[in-house]
């Protein structure tokens, strides 16, 4: 029997959750974005779960041939490009579309000949990673579209702050970054929006919507939960209680004997630790859900397993399941628990930990 842990992605979920951004999206192209294996769900399970996005967005070449031979045949946009000439020639050759961010970019593709190469120019509104400034776009648009078999299809950014209010103190905030782009929206297509923008911000227009977090069930504001945007989460990690003991009083439970039982205690053992991707940071009181009721954690996640204060439900046992994450406990509270955001959690599940989908 393998350890009694796993991960199930819903693909309902993922696809109740595309219906509901697409609504949002309204006449923009939807780009569902699967970057780090889907934000860890997946990228096959992404190809059956977001069929009716219109095109699907990610970073590896790697990733390009995977959607493909899941049978994708819609749209592939490329984040951040192409990473070297080999990498062009075969993004070209799988019709995908690359991001241009880079001088060096440029210059690469005028090395190259081209028979169809559509490319997207991002621009540094804000954001201060990548992308060229605002005011030079006009210059890098035309250079790239005077290349033989090159077409620019249209200007992309991206929004540091678009889960805070349109006007904040930020250094960025998305009527700052707006005002940077509203030059190049008299000229150009523009596609900006995330998942916070595009359901929290219909200040934000242009002709595409690049999706995430949302797409996978997961609110991208703090403020704001799952429920109430309508989305469904798209994974749930369990395991297994393995082990239960009785801890007295005073007892400590755990590396650092981090927890000590205020009363005489009934603790359960999970087959899930921190090289599961259960964060070893989780503190006491965070919760799991087993046999339909909150149990706290209860002492410092270990490697391999975790410990929590059943005393209350008398109906778990050994085998009993454990949602860690998923329809009933948020992933974005524990997230804040612990000091991270739902997606370094979503993402940092680890590869021993098996996957299904339903």
């Amino acid at each position: 029997m393998s350890r009694p842990i796993s991960v199930l992605v819903h693909i309902d979920a993922m696809r109740h959750n595309v219906a509901l951004v697409r609504k949002a999206a309204g006449s923009r192209t939807l780009w569902a974005v699967v970057k780090a294996n889907a934000y860890g769900h997946g990228l096959e399970n992404a190809v059956s779960g977001f069929a009716e996005a219109d095109g699907l967005a990610m970073l590896e070449a790697s990733e390009a041939r995977r959607a493909r031979a899941a049978g994708w045949q819609k749209r592939l946009l490329m984040l951040e490009g192409f990473f070297d000439a080999a990498d062009a020639l075969e993004l070209e050759a799988l019709g995908a579309e690359p991001v241009i961010h880079s001088r060096w970019q440029i210059e690469l593709l005028k090395s190259m000949p081209h028979s169809a190469f559509r490319v997207h120019v991002k621009i540094n509104s804000g954001m201060n990673r990548l992308g060229f400034q605002p005011a030079e776009s006009a210059q890098v648009i035309s250079e790239l579209r005077s290349i033989p078999g090159v077409e620019v299809l249209d200007a992309v950014t991206h929004f540091a702050n678009a889960e805070l209010p349109f006007e904040n103190a930020s250094a960025a905030s998305v009527s700052t970054q707006l005002r940077q782009m509203q030059p190049i929206a008299e000229r150009e297509e523009l596609c900006m929006a995330n998942s916070a923008a595009g359901l929290m911000q219909p200040a934000v227009a242009g002709n595409g919507l690049r999706a995430g977090i949302a797409l996978y069930g997961i609110s991208p504001s703090s403020d704001v939960s799952s429920h109430e945007l309508g989305l469904k989460p798209a994974m749930t990690l369990s395991a297994d209680i393995i082990a239960l003991r009785s801890v007295a009083r005073g007892g400590a439970v755990g590396y650092g004997s981090r927890w000590t039982a205020q009363k005489d205690s009934r603790i359960a053992v999970v087959a899930c630790g921190y090289a599961d991707g259960y964060p070893r940071s989780m503190p006491d009181g965070a919760p799991v859900w087993v046999e339909g009721q909150i149990a706290p954690i209860a002492g410092a996640v270990s490697m391999d397993m975790l410990t929590i204060d059943v005393t209350h439900i008398p109906q778990a046992q050994i085998g009993s399941r454990v949602e860690l994450w998923g329809e009933h406990i948020c992933v974005n509270d524990l997230a804040r628990r612990c000091g991270t955001i739902g997606y370094e959690l979503l993402c940092a599940v680890a590869s021993r930990v098996p996957v299904s989908s339903n």
